[in-house]
């Protein structure tokens, strides 16, 4: 489980007050989607609960370890060892080929068998092409095949779906979800697109840099389900 207690954030010197005692508990296996419009503090608790930034106050635990208590070292470690990043952004290193851009992530876990996750996202045509050579779709697709192949216990996406188009976005969303499902792990989006909140299990609303609601779906949706 990840609890975070009161987390607090500002920039500035303290002039920009971006998290404002913010709490909340996300289970194991859970699939939890942040809801926000820009500005309302989303991406910043993602980072904060993520192990990205430090919090200015407050708590933030997994499994009774509390991250914000360790030093940078340790940080990184855990990091290393628990978490899983893909961002809107695809940050691929240019020259490097899918299959090794893919295995940056495995090296993170000594996982010998990253082949099996570039075929399980359906880029095994495209194992030996550069980042220039393929399509938003399937660069996204490259980020969670490098995330998922150091065998992450929690992912994090920021905004993932943020510069594709319709077709592609289910088809990212679709690919995750079928990973989540072999893998199991506690997975932590944020999104400004209301309609992906139908597939997850927890929503987190956001304004201001408070929750203002929290609430569960009995029934989430799949990727083709919900509207866009």
């Amino acid at each position: 489980m990840i609890k975070a207690e009161n987390i607090t954030k500002s920039f500035n010197k303290g002039a920009v007050q971006v998290l404002r005692g913010v709490s909340l508990e996300i289970a194991d296996g859970e699939f939890a989607v942040i809801l926000g419009a820009s500005g309302s503090g989303k991406s910043t608790l993602l980072n904060v609960i993520s192990g990205l930034e430090h919090a200015d106050g407050g708590s933030v635990c997994y499994e009774g370890i509390d991250i914000t208590a360790l030093s940078d070292k340790e940080l990184t470690a855990f990091r290393r060892e628990r978490i899983g990043f893909i961002f809107q952004q695809y940050y691929l290193l240019p020259h490097l080929s899918v299959a090794n851009n893919v295995k940056l992530g495995a090296n993170l876990s000594s996982d010998k068998h990253y082949g099996k996750i570039i075929e399980a996202v359906g880029l095994t045509d495209k194992r030996n092409s550069r980042p220039s050579q393929l399509s938003g779709g399937e660069q996204q697709r490259v980020c969670i095949a490098r995330a998922l192949a150091k065998n992450p216990s929690v992912l994090f996406l920021d905004e993932p779906t943020g510069a594709l188009d319709e077709k592609t976005g289910r088809e990212v969303l679709d690919y995750v979800m079928q990973m989540k499902k072999e893998r199991n792990f506690t997975m932590i989006m944020v999104t400004h697109n209301v309609n992906i909140a139908e597939m997850a299990d927890t929503v987190i609303k956001m304004n201001s840099g408070k929750i203002t609601e929290i609430y569960k779906n009995n029934n989430p949706k799949t990727a083709y389900e919900i509207g866009w």
